[in-house]
Protein backbone atom coordinates (compact mmCIF):
# COMPACT_ATOMS: atom_id res chain seq x y z
CA UNK A 1 0.00 0.00 0.00
CA UNK A 2 0.95 3.67 -0.63
CA UNK A 3 -0.08 7.34 -0.97
CA UNK A 4 -0.61 9.38 -3.94
CA UNK A 5 -1.16 12.79 -4.55
CA UNK A 6 -2.87 14.00 -6.91
CA UNK A 7 -2.38 18.58 -8.20
CA UNK A 8 -4.95 20.07 -10.16
CA UNK A 9 -5.16 23.59 -10.47
CA UNK A 10 -7.03 24.71 -7.42
CA UNK A 11 -6.56 21.55 -5.00
CA UNK A 12 -4.70 18.16 -4.20
CA UNK A 13 -6.53 14.95 -3.77
CA UNK A 14 -5.23 11.94 -1.63
CA UNK A 15 -5.69 8.25 -2.45
CA UNK A 16 -4.25 4.90 -1.06
CA UNK A 17 -3.34 2.41 -3.65
CA UNK A 18 -2.14 -0.94 -4.33
CA UNK A 19 0.43 -2.55 -6.58
CA UNK A 20 -0.18 -5.82 -7.43
CA UNK A 21 0.59 -8.47 -10.50
CA UNK A 22 -2.14 -9.08 -12.55
CA UNK A 23 -3.27 -12.03 -14.18
CA UNK A 24 -1.07 -11.54 -17.41
CA UNK A 25 2.08 -11.30 -15.41
CA UNK A 26 2.02 -7.09 -15.71
CA UNK A 27 2.48 -4.97 -13.08
CA UNK A 28 -0.54 -2.55 -11.88
CA UNK A 29 -2.09 -1.12 -9.15
CA UNK A 30 -5.54 -0.12 -7.69
CA UNK A 31 -7.05 2.63 -5.87
CA UNK A 32 -8.22 0.89 -2.55
CA UNK A 33 -9.62 4.25 -1.11
CA UNK A 34 -10.17 7.94 -1.68
CA UNK A 35 -9.25 10.18 1.49
CA UNK A 36 -10.41 13.37 0.23
CA UNK A 37 -9.21 16.53 -0.98
CA UNK A 38 -6.44 19.04 0.71
CA UNK A 39 -9.17 21.37 1.91
CA UNK A 40 -11.79 19.18 3.26
CA UNK A 41 -9.05 16.65 5.02
CA UNK A 42 -7.68 20.24 6.58
CA UNK A 43 -11.14 21.52 7.58
CA UNK A 44 -12.03 18.44 8.99
CA UNK A 45 -8.81 17.39 11.13
CA UNK A 46 -7.91 20.86 11.89
CA UNK A 47 -4.57 20.99 10.48
CA UNK A 48 -1.83 22.41 8.16
CA UNK A 49 -0.78 20.33 4.57
CA UNK A 50 1.49 18.55 6.94
CA UNK A 51 -0.50 17.27 9.31
CA UNK A 52 -3.12 16.15 6.90
CA UNK A 53 0.06 14.35 5.01
CA UNK A 54 0.91 12.66 8.31
CA UNK A 55 -3.06 11.44 8.77
CA UNK A 56 -3.18 10.08 5.73
CA UNK A 57 0.06 7.73 6.14
CA UNK A 58 -1.43 6.87 9.66
CA UNK A 59 -4.67 5.62 7.30
CA UNK A 60 -2.56 3.87 4.90
CA UNK A 61 -0.58 1.83 7.53
CA UNK A 62 -3.98 0.72 8.76
CA UNK A 63 -4.99 -0.75 5.54
CA UNK A 64 -1.85 -2.48 5.08
CA UNK A 65 -2.64 -4.31 8.68
CA UNK A 66 -5.60 -4.71 7.55
CA UNK A 67 -4.74 -6.09 4.13
CA UNK A 68 -1.99 -8.42 5.61
CA UNK A 69 -4.27 -9.57 8.61
CA UNK A 70 -7.08 -10.85 5.73
CA UNK A 71 -4.34 -12.53 3.92
CA UNK A 72 -2.42 -14.08 6.74
CA UNK A 73 -4.53 -17.41 6.11
CA UNK A 74 -3.80 -20.85 5.72
CA UNK A 75 -6.22 -23.05 3.24
CA UNK A 76 -6.42 -26.37 4.96
CA UNK A 77 -7.29 -29.07 2.03
CA UNK A 78 -9.25 -31.71 3.95
CA UNK A 79 -10.99 -34.26 1.82
CA UNK A 80 -14.21 -36.03 3.55
CA UNK A 81 -13.52 -39.16 1.34
CA UNK A 82 -9.93 -39.62 2.65
CA UNK A 83 -8.89 -41.68 5.60
CA UNK A 84 -6.12 -40.45 7.71
CA UNK A 85 -2.96 -42.50 7.95
CA UNK A 86 -2.26 -45.43 9.97
CA UNK A 87 -0.21 -45.59 13.09
CA UNK A 88 0.43 -41.90 12.39
CA UNK A 89 -0.09 -39.66 15.63
CA UNK A 90 -1.65 -36.47 15.11
CA UNK A 91 -2.24 -35.16 18.46
CA UNK A 92 0.55 -33.64 20.60
CA UNK A 93 0.83 -32.70 23.92
CA UNK A 94 2.08 -29.10 24.27
CA UNK A 95 1.64 -28.40 27.96
CA UNK A 96 5.22 -29.99 28.87
CA UNK A 97 6.68 -27.11 27.16
CA UNK A 98 5.94 -24.64 30.26
CA UNK A 99 7.50 -27.05 32.50
CA UNK A 100 10.08 -27.71 30.14
CA UNK A 101 11.02 -24.00 30.82
CA UNK A 102 11.33 -24.66 34.44
CA UNK A 103 14.14 -27.13 33.90
CA UNK A 104 16.16 -25.50 31.94
CA UNK A 105 16.24 -22.44 33.89
CA UNK A 106 17.19 -24.87 36.93
CA UNK A 107 20.10 -25.75 34.59
CA UNK A 108 19.18 -29.68 34.59
CA UNK A 109 21.47 -29.75 30.82
CA UNK A 110 24.18 -28.58 33.24
CA UNK A 111 24.18 -30.90 36.02
CA UNK A 112 23.45 -33.88 33.61
CA UNK A 113 26.22 -32.53 31.19
CA UNK A 114 28.76 -32.80 34.30
CA UNK A 115 27.33 -36.12 35.21
CA UNK A 116 28.27 -37.31 31.80
CA UNK A 117 31.76 -36.59 31.91
CA UNK A 118 31.99 -38.85 35.13
CA UNK A 119 30.77 -42.34 32.89
CA UNK A 120 30.82 -43.94 29.38
CA UNK A 121 27.26 -43.55 28.96
CA UNK A 122 26.16 -42.67 25.00
CA UNK A 123 22.08 -42.18 26.13
CA UNK A 124 20.74 -38.85 26.75
CA UNK A 125 20.85 -38.44 30.06
CA UNK A 126 18.37 -34.98 30.94
CA UNK A 127 16.02 -36.08 27.96
CA UNK A 128 15.29 -38.72 29.96
CA UNK A 129 15.30 -37.47 33.42
CA UNK A 130 13.25 -34.30 32.14
CA UNK A 131 10.74 -36.86 30.46
CA UNK A 132 10.53 -38.65 33.87
CA UNK A 133 9.42 -35.30 35.68
CA UNK A 134 6.91 -34.19 32.78
CA UNK A 135 5.10 -37.73 33.20
CA UNK A 136 5.35 -37.46 36.66
CA UNK A 137 3.39 -34.30 36.66
CA UNK A 138 1.30 -35.05 33.34
CA UNK A 139 0.42 -38.77 33.67
CA UNK A 140 2.31 -40.52 36.65
CA UNK A 141 2.69 -44.29 36.17
CA UNK A 142 5.10 -46.84 35.87
CA UNK A 143 8.65 -46.32 33.95
CA UNK A 144 7.12 -48.25 30.75
CA UNK A 145 4.42 -46.47 30.92
CA UNK A 146 5.78 -43.43 31.15
CA UNK A 147 7.89 -44.10 28.11
CA UNK A 148 5.07 -44.29 26.35
CA UNK A 149 3.06 -41.11 26.89
CA UNK A 150 5.96 -39.07 26.07
CA UNK A 151 5.93 -40.58 22.89
CA UNK A 152 2.90 -37.96 22.53
CA UNK A 153 5.40 -35.31 22.84
CA UNK A 154 5.77 -32.47 20.12
CA UNK A 155 9.68 -33.84 20.87
CA UNK A 156 9.28 -37.60 20.45
CA UNK A 157 12.01 -39.65 22.59
CA UNK A 158 14.90 -40.00 20.57
CA UNK A 159 16.36 -42.85 23.18
CA UNK A 160 15.31 -46.07 23.79
CA UNK A 161 13.22 -47.87 26.92
CA UNK A 162 15.77 -49.64 28.45
CA UNK A 163 18.61 -46.98 28.22
CA UNK A 164 15.56 -45.56 31.05
CA UNK A 165 16.55 -48.19 33.41
CA UNK A 166 20.29 -47.99 33.12
CA UNK A 167 20.06 -43.89 33.48
CA UNK A 168 17.98 -44.77 37.05
CA UNK A 169 21.40 -46.58 38.02
CA UNK A 170 23.34 -43.40 37.24
CA UNK A 171 20.72 -41.44 38.86
CA UNK A 172 20.17 -42.93 41.85
CA UNK A 173 24.47 -42.82 42.50
CA UNK A 174 24.18 -38.94 41.73
CA UNK A 175 21.53 -38.52 43.96
CA UNK A 176 23.05 -35.82 46.24
CA UNK A 177 25.20 -34.21 43.65
CA UNK A 178 21.63 -33.49 41.72
CA UNK A 179 20.00 -32.21 45.27
CA UNK A 180 22.72 -29.55 45.98
CA UNK A 181 22.99 -28.36 42.21
CA UNK A 182 19.54 -28.05 42.42
CA UNK A 183 19.21 -25.94 45.42
CA UNK A 184 21.81 -23.74 44.10
CA UNK A 185 20.71 -23.45 40.78
CA UNK A 186 17.13 -22.74 42.07
CA UNK A 187 18.40 -19.60 43.55
CA UNK A 188 18.89 -17.86 40.61
CA UNK A 189 14.65 -18.67 39.72
CA UNK A 190 14.00 -17.96 43.34
CA UNK A 191 15.81 -16.62 46.52
CA UNK A 192 15.11 -19.76 48.43
CA UNK A 193 14.27 -19.28 52.39
CA UNK A 194 16.55 -21.02 54.34
CA UNK A 195 15.88 -19.09 57.78
CA UNK A 196 13.30 -22.46 58.86
CA UNK A 197 14.09 -25.27 57.35
CA UNK A 198 11.03 -28.05 58.27
CA UNK A 199 11.58 -31.71 58.51
CA UNK A 200 9.04 -34.70 58.40
CA UNK A 201 8.84 -38.09 57.19
CA UNK A 202 6.33 -40.65 55.41
CA UNK A 203 6.64 -43.59 53.98
CA UNK A 204 5.80 -45.67 50.91
CA UNK A 205 4.33 -49.45 50.76
CA UNK A 206 5.46 -51.23 47.88
CA UNK A 207 2.84 -54.57 46.73
CA UNK A 208 5.12 -57.53 47.40
CA UNK A 209 5.06 -60.18 50.35
CA UNK A 210 9.43 -60.79 51.35
CA UNK A 211 11.74 -58.48 52.87
CA UNK A 212 13.97 -57.27 50.25
CA UNK A 213 17.14 -54.15 50.41
CA UNK A 214 15.45 -51.07 52.27
CA UNK A 215 11.76 -52.76 51.44
CA UNK A 216 11.22 -53.40 55.20
CA UNK A 217 8.22 -54.55 57.52
CA UNK A 218 7.32 -51.40 59.42
CA UNK A 219 4.51 -49.40 60.94
CA UNK A 220 3.24 -48.16 57.48
CA UNK A 221 1.43 -44.50 57.41
CA UNK A 222 -1.21 -46.08 55.57
CA UNK A 223 -1.71 -49.60 57.69
CA UNK A 224 -1.11 -51.86 54.49
CA UNK A 225 0.72 -54.63 55.36
CA UNK A 226 3.33 -54.50 52.95
CA UNK A 227 7.00 -53.97 53.00
CA UNK A 228 8.17 -50.34 53.11
CA UNK A 229 10.27 -47.68 52.38
CA UNK A 230 11.00 -44.32 54.47
CA UNK A 231 11.47 -40.86 53.24
CA UNK A 232 12.65 -38.17 55.13
CA UNK A 233 11.94 -34.41 53.60
CA UNK A 234 13.73 -31.14 54.57
CA UNK A 235 11.36 -28.31 53.00
CA UNK A 236 12.14 -24.54 53.37
CA UNK A 237 10.41 -21.71 54.88
CA UNK A 238 8.39 -21.05 51.75
CA UNK A 239 7.47 -24.61 51.27
CA UNK A 240 9.90 -25.41 48.38
CA UNK A 241 11.43 -29.16 48.46
CA UNK A 242 15.34 -28.91 49.88
CA UNK A 243 16.49 -31.97 49.87
CA UNK A 244 15.30 -35.69 50.77
CA UNK A 245 16.68 -39.13 51.72
CA UNK A 246 15.13 -42.74 51.56
CA UNK A 247 15.86 -45.18 54.49
CA UNK A 248 15.12 -48.66 55.60
CA UNK A 249 11.10 -49.11 56.59
CA UNK A 250 11.71 -50.74 59.28
CA UNK A 251 14.26 -47.63 60.77
CA UNK A 252 13.06 -45.42 63.81
CA UNK A 253 12.56 -41.52 62.10
CA UNK A 254 13.99 -39.96 64.62
CA UNK A 255 17.17 -41.49 63.62
CA UNK A 256 17.09 -40.24 59.98
CA UNK A 257 17.17 -36.53 60.58
CA UNK A 258 20.88 -35.87 61.72
CA UNK A 259 22.58 -37.84 58.49
CA UNK A 260 20.32 -35.86 55.83
CA UNK A 261 20.54 -31.89 57.78
CA UNK A 262 24.29 -32.51 58.11
CA UNK A 263 24.44 -33.05 54.23
CA UNK A 264 21.92 -29.68 54.00
CA UNK A 265 24.20 -28.03 55.53
CA UNK A 266 27.89 -29.10 54.34
CA UNK A 267 26.53 -29.52 50.92
CA UNK A 268 23.93 -26.52 50.62
CA UNK A 269 26.01 -24.65 53.11
CA UNK A 270 22.86 -23.76 54.96
CA UNK A 271 24.41 -23.28 58.20
CA UNK A 272 21.81 -21.00 60.11
CA UNK A 273 18.56 -21.69 60.39
CA UNK A 274 15.54 -22.88 62.79
CA UNK A 275 14.52 -27.15 62.49
CA UNK A 276 10.56 -26.98 62.66
CA UNK A 277 8.85 -30.61 63.02
CA UNK A 278 6.12 -32.45 64.96
CA UNK A 279 6.83 -34.21 68.33
CA UNK A 280 7.56 -37.17 66.60
CA UNK A 281 10.88 -36.35 65.50
CA UNK A 282 11.54 -33.92 68.26
CA UNK A 283 13.54 -36.68 70.73
CA UNK A 284 16.11 -34.84 73.09
CA UNK A 285 18.87 -36.03 70.50
CA UNK A 286 17.16 -33.97 67.86
CA UNK A 287 17.11 -30.98 69.98
CA UNK A 288 20.51 -31.28 71.34
CA UNK A 289 21.87 -31.80 67.68
CA UNK A 290 19.59 -27.93 66.38
CA UNK A 291 20.95 -25.92 70.03
CA UNK A 292 24.34 -25.85 68.33
CA UNK A 293 26.21 -23.45 66.55
CA UNK A 294 23.62 -20.80 65.08
CA UNK A 295 20.98 -23.02 64.79
CA UNK A 296 17.45 -23.51 66.60
CA UNK A 297 14.33 -25.61 67.01
CA UNK A 298 10.73 -24.88 67.44
CA UNK A 299 9.15 -28.45 68.04
CA UNK A 300 5.40 -29.27 68.51
CA UNK A 301 5.08 -30.91 72.51
CA UNK A 302 2.34 -33.58 72.93
CA UNK A 303 0.85 -32.33 76.58
CA UNK A 304 -0.14 -35.22 77.87
CA UNK A 305 3.35 -36.77 77.66
CA UNK A 306 4.96 -33.96 80.16
CA UNK A 307 5.87 -35.02 83.48
CA UNK A 308 3.09 -33.96 85.89
CA UNK A 309 4.10 -31.07 87.22
CA UNK A 310 4.30 -29.39 83.69
CA UNK A 311 1.27 -30.44 82.32
CA UNK A 312 -0.88 -29.09 86.11
CA UNK A 313 0.77 -25.88 84.86
CA UNK A 314 0.67 -25.83 81.18
CA UNK A 315 -3.38 -26.48 81.78
CA UNK A 316 -4.15 -24.34 84.57
CA UNK A 317 -6.48 -21.66 83.01
CA UNK A 318 -4.57 -18.87 84.72
CA UNK A 319 -1.80 -16.65 83.65
CA UNK A 320 -2.50 -17.03 79.78
CA UNK A 321 -2.36 -13.42 77.89
CA UNK A 322 -3.64 -12.50 74.14
CA UNK A 323 -1.56 -12.36 71.57
CA UNK A 324 -0.63 -8.34 71.24
CA UNK A 325 -1.14 -8.24 75.24
CA UNK A 326 0.78 -8.20 78.43
CA UNK A 327 -2.47 -8.60 80.58
CA UNK A 328 -2.60 -12.12 82.41
CA UNK A 329 -6.46 -13.67 82.02
CA UNK A 330 -8.12 -16.45 83.88
CA UNK A 331 -9.35 -18.58 80.41
CA UNK A 332 -12.78 -19.78 82.45
CA UNK A 333 -13.85 -16.77 82.30
CA UNK A 334 -13.76 -16.08 78.69
CA UNK A 335 -17.33 -15.76 76.55
CA UNK A 336 -16.65 -18.58 74.18
CA UNK A 337 -19.46 -17.34 72.46
CA UNK A 338 -18.14 -13.44 71.71
CA UNK A 339 -16.41 -13.81 68.05
CA UNK A 340 -13.09 -11.77 69.32
CA UNK A 341 -12.71 -14.49 71.69
CA UNK A 342 -13.25 -17.16 69.19
CA UNK A 343 -11.02 -15.69 66.78
CA UNK A 344 -8.45 -15.00 69.28
CA UNK A 345 -4.99 -17.29 70.46
CA UNK A 346 -4.08 -17.02 74.26
CA UNK A 347 -0.96 -18.20 75.25
CA UNK A 348 1.70 -19.13 78.03
CA UNK A 349 5.32 -19.55 78.54
CA UNK A 350 6.86 -21.85 80.37
CA UNK A 351 10.14 -22.57 81.27
CA UNK A 352 11.41 -26.12 80.88
CA UNK A 353 15.03 -27.87 81.83
CA UNK A 354 14.91 -31.07 79.41
CA UNK A 355 18.00 -33.79 79.16
CA UNK A 356 20.36 -30.48 79.75
CA UNK A 357 18.22 -28.22 77.63
CA UNK A 358 16.80 -24.64 78.57
CA UNK A 359 13.85 -24.23 76.30
CA UNK A 360 10.16 -22.92 76.83
CA UNK A 361 6.94 -24.52 76.43
CA UNK A 362 4.55 -22.13 74.54
CA UNK A 363 1.19 -23.30 75.16
CA UNK A 364 -1.93 -21.62 73.24
CA UNK A 365 -5.76 -21.53 73.72
CA UNK A 366 -8.05 -21.51 71.07
CA UNK A 367 -11.30 -21.52 71.28
CA UNK A 368 -12.82 -22.26 67.72
CA UNK A 369 -9.42 -25.64 68.25
CA UNK A 370 -11.65 -26.38 71.15
CA UNK A 371 -15.03 -26.83 69.36
CA UNK A 372 -13.56 -28.53 66.26
CA UNK A 373 -11.47 -31.39 68.79
CA UNK A 374 -15.08 -31.73 70.67
CA UNK A 375 -17.19 -31.85 67.15
CA UNK A 376 -14.46 -34.56 66.05
CA UNK A 377 -14.91 -36.19 68.68
CA UNK A 378 -18.39 -36.22 69.34
CA UNK A 379 -18.75 -37.61 65.92
CA UNK A 380 -16.35 -40.65 66.93
CA UNK A 381 -18.77 -41.20 70.14
CA UNK A 382 -21.32 -41.84 68.14
CA UNK A 383 -19.33 -44.08 65.51
CA UNK A 384 -18.17 -45.99 68.89
CA UNK A 385 -21.63 -46.30 70.02
CA UNK A 386 -22.83 -47.70 66.37
CA UNK A 387 -19.88 -50.52 66.59
CA UNK A 388 -21.64 -52.09 69.91
CA UNK A 389 -24.13 -54.67 68.94
CA UNK A 390 -27.39 -55.03 70.62
CA UNK A 391 -26.09 -57.53 72.62
CA UNK A 392 -23.52 -56.04 74.17
CA UNK A 393 -20.88 -57.40 71.59
CA UNK A 394 -18.17 -55.42 69.57
CA UNK A 395 -18.98 -55.12 66.01
CA UNK A 396 -14.75 -54.26 65.07
CA UNK A 397 -11.69 -54.49 66.97
CA UNK A 398 -9.56 -51.09 67.53
CA UNK A 399 -6.77 -50.93 65.16
CA UNK A 400 -5.09 -46.87 65.31
CA UNK A 401 -4.43 -44.41 68.85
CA UNK A 402 -7.49 -42.32 66.86
CA UNK A 403 -9.95 -45.23 66.01
CA UNK A 404 -13.76 -44.49 68.33
CA UNK A 405 -13.05 -48.23 69.70
CA UNK A 406 -10.25 -46.08 72.24
CA UNK A 407 -13.76 -45.08 73.93
CA UNK A 408 -15.30 -48.64 74.40
CA UNK A 409 -15.00 -50.23 77.44
CA UNK A 410 -15.27 -53.94 78.19
CA UNK A 411 -16.86 -55.28 81.56
CA UNK A 412 -14.95 -58.65 81.64
CA UNK A 413 -15.46 -58.95 85.75
CA UNK A 414 -18.66 -59.36 88.09
CA UNK A 415 -19.11 -57.44 90.96
CA UNK A 416 -18.01 -60.44 92.92
CA UNK A 417 -14.92 -60.02 91.08
CA UNK A 418 -15.05 -63.33 89.44
CA UNK A 419 -14.75 -63.23 85.16
CA UNK A 420 -17.82 -63.04 83.54
CA UNK A 421 -19.08 -65.10 81.11
CA UNK A 422 -20.79 -63.04 79.04
CA UNK A 423 -18.47 -60.06 78.00
CA UNK A 424 -20.62 -56.58 78.23
CA UNK A 425 -19.39 -53.50 76.00
CA UNK A 426 -20.02 -49.85 76.81
CA UNK A 427 -18.91 -46.03 76.64
CA UNK A 428 -16.26 -45.02 79.12
CA UNK A 429 -16.85 -41.36 79.92
CA UNK A 430 -13.93 -41.58 82.33
CA UNK A 431 -11.65 -41.56 78.72
CA UNK A 432 -14.21 -38.98 77.17
CA UNK A 433 -13.32 -36.49 80.39
CA UNK A 434 -9.64 -37.14 80.50
CA UNK A 435 -9.60 -36.51 76.72
CA UNK A 436 -11.48 -33.21 77.24
CA UNK A 437 -9.00 -31.40 79.63
CA UNK A 438 -6.93 -31.16 76.56
CA UNK A 439 -9.21 -29.63 73.99
CA UNK A 440 -8.43 -26.51 72.89
CA UNK A 441 -4.65 -26.27 73.80
CA UNK A 442 -2.00 -26.68 71.62
CA UNK A 443 2.40 -26.38 72.51
CA UNK A 444 5.27 -26.18 71.04
CA UNK A 445 9.05 -26.31 72.38
CA UNK A 446 11.88 -24.08 71.93
CA UNK A 447 15.07 -23.02 72.72
CA UNK A 448 14.31 -19.60 70.88
CA UNK A 449 13.74 -16.50 72.85
CA UNK A 450 11.57 -13.50 71.09
CA UNK A 451 8.05 -12.86 69.43
CA UNK A 452 5.91 -15.74 70.44
CA UNK A 453 3.26 -14.66 67.18
CA UNK A 454 6.51 -15.34 64.92
CA UNK A 455 7.13 -18.48 66.88
CA UNK A 456 3.42 -19.56 66.51
CA UNK A 457 3.73 -18.46 62.97
CA UNK A 458 6.51 -20.97 62.19
CA UNK A 459 4.95 -24.00 63.47
CA UNK A 460 1.77 -22.83 61.67
CA UNK A 461 3.45 -23.30 57.92
CA UNK A 462 4.15 -26.93 59.31
CA UNK A 463 1.13 -27.76 56.73
CA UNK A 464 3.01 -26.90 54.15
CA UNK A 465 5.27 -30.17 54.27
CA UNK A 466 2.07 -32.29 55.02
CA UNK A 467 1.26 -30.93 51.49
CA UNK A 468 4.18 -32.02 49.95
CA UNK A 469 4.09 -35.48 50.85
CA UNK A 470 0.14 -35.31 49.92
CA UNK A 471 1.18 -34.21 46.28
CA UNK A 472 4.02 -36.77 46.16
CA UNK A 473 1.32 -39.66 46.70
CA UNK A 474 -2.00 -38.55 46.06
CA UNK A 475 -1.32 -36.36 42.66
CA UNK A 476 1.95 -37.55 41.93
CA UNK A 477 1.01 -41.11 42.59
CA UNK A 478 4.69 -41.83 43.85
CA UNK A 479 3.43 -45.41 44.92
CA UNK A 480 2.54 -47.72 44.59
CA UNK A 481 6.32 -48.16 43.13
CA UNK A 482 6.80 -50.45 40.11
CA UNK A 483 10.59 -50.67 40.35
CA UNK A 484 12.34 -53.42 42.47
CA UNK A 485 15.90 -52.72 42.11
CA UNK A 486 17.27 -50.55 45.16
CA UNK A 487 19.02 -47.69 43.05
CA UNK A 488 16.12 -47.89 40.53
CA UNK A 489 14.01 -47.00 43.78
CA UNK A 490 16.08 -43.94 44.80
CA UNK A 491 16.00 -42.75 41.38
CA UNK A 492 12.03 -42.99 41.36
CA UNK A 493 12.02 -40.70 44.44
CA UNK A 494 14.36 -38.42 43.10
CA UNK A 495 11.82 -37.99 39.96
CA UNK A 496 9.20 -37.49 42.94
CA UNK A 497 11.25 -34.84 44.12
CA UNK A 498 12.52 -33.10 41.11
CA UNK A 499 8.80 -32.94 39.47
CA UNK A 500 7.75 -31.44 43.46
CA UNK A 501 10.54 -28.77 42.74
CA UNK A 502 9.18 -27.71 39.49
CA UNK A 503 5.56 -27.94 40.67
CA UNK A 504 6.20 -25.15 43.35
CA UNK A 505 7.86 -23.24 41.11
CA UNK A 506 5.25 -23.01 38.42
CA UNK A 507 2.75 -22.99 41.70
CA UNK A 508 4.41 -19.60 42.62
CA UNK A 509 5.17 -18.23 39.39
CA UNK A 510 1.23 -18.68 38.82
CA UNK A 511 1.02 -16.52 42.25
CA UNK A 512 -0.64 -19.41 43.99
CA UNK A 513 -4.00 -19.01 41.67
CA UNK A 514 -4.93 -22.39 41.13
CA UNK A 515 -4.96 -25.78 42.55
CA UNK A 516 -2.60 -28.47 42.08
CA UNK A 517 -5.28 -30.66 40.06
CA UNK A 518 -6.23 -27.59 37.82
CA UNK A 519 -2.79 -27.17 36.99
CA UNK A 520 -2.05 -30.80 35.98
CA UNK A 521 -5.45 -31.48 34.58
CA UNK A 522 -4.71 -27.98 32.52
CA UNK A 523 -1.46 -28.75 31.05
CA UNK A 524 -2.34 -32.52 30.52
CA UNK A 525 -5.17 -31.35 28.20
CA UNK A 526 -3.39 -28.77 26.42
CA UNK A 527 -2.72 -30.80 22.74
CA UNK A 528 -2.17 -30.04 19.50
CA UNK A 529 -3.91 -31.38 16.42
CA UNK A 530 -1.44 -31.59 13.20
CA UNK A 531 -2.65 -31.16 9.83
CA UNK A 532 -0.42 -32.25 7.43
CA UNK A 533 1.35 -29.74 5.10
CA UNK A 534 -0.51 -26.37 6.69
CA UNK A 535 0.41 -27.04 11.03
CA UNK A 536 -0.88 -27.37 14.31
CA UNK A 537 -4.25 -26.43 15.67
CA UNK A 538 -5.09 -26.09 19.36
CA UNK A 539 -7.38 -28.73 20.40
CA UNK A 540 -8.21 -27.40 24.13
CA UNK A 541 -10.31 -24.88 26.05
CA UNK A 542 -8.56 -21.89 26.20
CA UNK A 543 -8.62 -20.44 29.79
CA UNK A 544 -7.60 -18.06 32.49
CA UNK A 545 -4.98 -20.21 33.24
CA UNK A 546 -3.73 -20.93 29.74
CA UNK A 547 -3.50 -17.15 29.15
CA UNK A 548 -1.50 -16.96 32.55
CA UNK A 549 0.84 -19.65 31.29
CA UNK A 550 1.09 -17.88 27.50
CA UNK A 551 1.83 -14.46 29.60
CA UNK A 552 4.25 -15.93 32.26
CA UNK A 553 6.10 -17.73 29.91
CA UNK A 554 6.34 -15.18 26.89
CA UNK A 555 5.18 -17.86 24.14
CA UNK A 556 1.44 -18.90 22.87
CA UNK A 557 0.45 -22.27 21.45
CA UNK A 558 -3.69 -20.99 21.31
CA UNK A 559 -3.66 -19.50 17.95
CA UNK A 560 -6.26 -20.78 15.39
CA UNK A 561 -3.33 -22.97 13.43
CA UNK A 562 0.37 -22.83 13.66
CA UNK A 563 2.99 -24.02 11.20
CA UNK A 564 6.17 -26.11 12.38
CA UNK A 565 8.36 -23.06 12.20
CA UNK A 566 6.29 -21.58 14.51
CA UNK A 567 6.30 -24.65 16.88
CA UNK A 568 10.21 -24.94 16.48
CA UNK A 569 10.63 -21.36 17.79
CA UNK A 570 8.22 -22.27 20.61
CA UNK A 571 10.73 -25.38 21.69
CA UNK A 572 13.56 -23.76 20.98
CA UNK A 573 12.46 -20.97 23.37
CA UNK A 574 11.15 -22.83 26.23
CA UNK A 575 14.96 -24.70 26.12
CA UNK A 576 16.73 -21.37 26.10
CA UNK A 577 14.75 -18.75 28.08
CA UNK A 578 15.70 -18.58 31.96
CA UNK A 579 12.37 -17.52 34.41
CA UNK A 580 12.92 -15.38 37.34
CA UNK A 581 10.04 -14.89 40.01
Amino acid sequence: MKLVITSSKNSEHFYIQQSFINSYGKSTSKTIRKLGSLADLSSKLNTDRDGVIKWCKEQVAIETQKYNDDNDRILVPLYPSQIIDKNKALSFNCGYLFLQSICSSLRLDNICRNIKNKYSFQYDLEAILSDLIYARILNPSSKLSSYSYCQSFLEKPKYELHDVYRALQVLSSEMDYIQSELYRNSQFIHKRNTSVLYYDCTNYFFEIEQEKDDRKYGKSKENRPNPIVGMGLFMDGDGFPLSFSVYPGNQNEQLTLKPLEEKVIQDFGCTKFIYCSDSGLGSKNNKKFNNLSDRAYVITQSLKKLKKEDKDTALNPKQFRKLGSDKFIDINTLDENDDDVINSIYYKEIPLETAGLSETLIVTYSVKYKKYQRSIRDNQIERAKKSIAENGKLKKNRHNPNDPMRFIKQNSVTEDGEIANDIQCYIDYDIVNEEERYDGFYAVSTNLEGDVQEIININKRRWQIEECFRIMKTDFKARPVYVSRQDSIQAHFLTCFIALLVYRILEKKLNYKYTVQEIMDTLKSMKLTLIENAGYVPSYTRKDITDDLHQLFGYRTDYQIMQKSKIRNIIKKSKNDKILL
